[in-house]
C-alpha cells in the first residue's frame, strides 16, 4: 500500500471517527461541567461523592440495555454492506418498538428503588440521601434515551455519524443550560442541587429523542429505507439484536458494577478520596471517550467491509483504526502525567480534592495509554459477532484483576488511594493483551457466518 492510498484509507477512518468523537466528546464536555456546576456547591465533598455514586448507577442501569445500539449497529452495518435498504430500514423499526418497551419498563422499576441503589453503594448516610435524588429524577429519562440508541445504531450502520454529532451538539447543550437552571434556580425555578443535575440531564435526553426523530423524516432518510412504509416488529431481527446485544449488555454492567466497587473502595479509604476518585473518572473521559468513537467507527467499516465479502480489508481496518487511537491517547496520558493540574482544575475548585486527585490521574494517565487498542479492537471483535469473547475478557480483566488488587493495595496493605488506582495499570494491559491477540489470529474466515 502506497503512502497516497494509506492517506486517502486514514481519511475515511476519520471521516467516521472524528464525528462520533465530536457527539462524545459533547458528552464528556457535559461530564466535566455537570462535575464543575456540583464541585462548586456547598458541601462539595458529600456532593461529589454522591455524584460519583449516581453517574456510575446511572451508567450501570442504562449501560445494561444501551448496547441494544451495538446488536442495531452490527446488524445495520452488515445489511447495508450487503446493500439491503429495506433490511436497514426494517431492523430501525424492530429496535425502536424493543428499546422503548424494554426502557418503560426498566424506568418504572429503577425510579422505585432509586435511593435503595444509592444507599447500597454509599458508605456515607449524607452521600447515599444526595445520590438517591439525582438517581430519582435521572432514571426518568431511560425510556427516551434508548430510543437515541435505535436511531444511533442504524445511522452509525448506515455510516451517517454525523447525525450523532449534531444530537450530542444539541442535547448536551441543552443538559448545561438544563442542569444549571435546576441545580442553582432561576426564572422562578428553585435549585434543586444535585438532583437537579439528574432532571436536567432527563429533559435534555427527551430533546434528544425528538431530535433524532425529526432527523429520520428526512426524505433523504425516509424515502431510501421506507421505515415508515411498514412500520412493524420483526421477531428474527429482534432476537438476532438481543443475542448480539445481551453480552454486551452484561459486559457493561458487570464492569460498571466494578467500577462502582471500586469508588466504594475508595470510600472506604475516606470520603474525600471518593469524592477525589470521581474527579479523576470525569478528567479520564478526555481520552476514553474518543477511543469510543474510534470503536464506533471500526464496527462500521468491519461491519461494511464483511458484509461486502472483504474479510481481509476488515481486519486491516481494525488496526489502523488502533494505531490511529493510540496516538492520540500518547499525547493525552503525557498531560495527565506532567501536567494533571491543568485537568483537575476543570472540574473543581477545591484544592484539597485537587491534591488528592493529582497522583491518581498520573496513574490513570500511565494505564489509559494501552486502552485504546482494546477498545477499538474490541469493537472490532463485536462487528464480527464474537460479543461473547470480549464480555468474558473485559469481566476477567475487571472483576478478577482491577476490583482485587485495587482493595488490597488500597485497604488491606494501607497504600491509601495511590495504591486503590495502582490496580488500572494492570486492568487495563491484560485486557488490551487478550484483545490484541484474538483480534490479530482469530479465525477470520468463519465471522461471515456469525451473524
Amino acid at each position: 500500500m502506497n503512502l497516497f492510498s494509506l492517506k486517502v484509507e486514514h481519511r475515511y477512518i476519520l471521516s467516521l471517527a472524528l464525528p462520533a468523537i465530536a457527539g462524545l466528546a459533547t458528552q464528556m464536555v457535559v461530564s466535566l461541567v455537570d462535575t464543575a456546576m456540583v464541585g462548586r456547591l456547598e458541601n462539595a465533598e458529600y456532593n461529589l461523592a454522591a455524584m460519583g455514586i449516581g453517574v456510575f448507577a446511572t451508567w450501570a442501569v442504562v449501560s445494561l440495555f444501551s448496547s441494544l445500539s451495538t446488536g442495531t449497529h452490527v446488524l445495520i452495518a452488515r445489511k447495508f454492506g450487503e446493500k439491503d435498504d429495506n433490511g436497514c430500514g426494517e431492523i430501525l423499526n424492530t429496535a425502536l418498538i424493543l428499546t422503548f418497551l424494554i426502557g418503560s419498563v426498566v424506568a418504572f422499576v429503577v425510579v422505585a428503588f432509586s435511593h435503595d441503589i444509592a444507599d447500597f453503594f454509599a458508605a456515607d448516610d449524607t452521600v447515599g440521601r444526595l445520590a438517591g435524588d439525582y438517581l430519582y429524577y435521572r432514571f426518568m429519562g431511560i425510556p427516551f434515551f434508548l430510543l437515541t440508541v435505535s436511531y444511533r445504531g442504524f445511522f452509525f450502520g448506515i455510516g451517517k455519524t454525523k447525525i450523532f454529532m449534531y444530537s450530542g451538539v444539541l442535547a448536551n447543550f441543552l443538559n448545561i443550560i438544563f442542569n444549571y437552571l435546576f441545580i442553582y434556580g432561576g426564572f422562578g425555578i428553585e435549585g434543586m442541587g444535585l438532583a437537579g443535575a439528574g432532571l436536567g440531564s432527563t429533559v435534555a435526553t427527551i430533546c434528544d429523542a425528538i431530535f433524532y426523530f425529526l432527523v429520520s423524516l428526512l426524505p433523504l432518510y425516509k424515502h431510501k429505507f421506507r421505515y415508515f412504509n411498514n412500520f412493524k416488529f420483526v421477531k428474527d431481527y429482534a432476537f438476532r439484536i438481543v443475542k448480539i446485544s445481551l453480552p454486551v449488555s452484561l459486559q457493561n454492567i458487570f464492569i460498571l458494577v466494578g467500577f462502582l466497587s471500586f469508588i466504594a473502595i475508595t470510600g472506604l479509604i475516606g470520603t474525600l478520596e471518593q469524592a477525589a476518585s470521581n474527579v479523576v473518572f470525569s478528567a479520564l473521559l478526555i481520552s476514553l471517550l474518543p477511543c469510543f468513537g474510534f470503536g464506533i467507527a471500526v464496527q462500521t467499516l468491519v461491519g461494511n467491509t464483511i458484509g461486502s465479502g472483504d474479510i481481509k480489508l476488515a481486519k486491516h481496518y481494525g488496526f489502523e483504526t488502533s494505531k490511529i487511537a493510540t496516538v492520540y491517547t500518547f499525547f493525552i496520558g503525557l498531560i495527565f502525567v506532567i501536567a494533571p493540574r491543568v485537568i483537575l482544575i476543570l472540574t473543581t475548585n477545591d484544592q484539597t480534592v485537587i491534591e488528592t486527585a493529582e497522583p491518581a490521574l498520573r496513574i490513570a494517565g500511565f494505564g489509559q495509554l494501552f486502552y485504546s487498542v482494546g477498545v477499538v479492537l474490541a469493537n472490532g471483535l463485536q462487528a464480527v459477532g464474537k460479543t461473547l469473547f470480549v464480555m468474558i475478557a473485559e469481566v476477567v480483566s475487571n472483576w478478577l484483576v482491577f476490583v482485587p488488587i485495587a482493595y488490597l493495595l488500597g485497604v488491606v496493605f494501607e497504600f491509601g488511594l495511590i495504591g486503590a488506582w495502582a490496580a488500572l495499570p494492570f486492568y487495563v494491559v491484560l485486557y488490551a493483551s487478550i484483545i490484541f491477540l484474538k483480534f490479530k489470529f482469530g479465525n477470520w474466515a468463519n465471522y461471515k457466518k456469525v451473524i
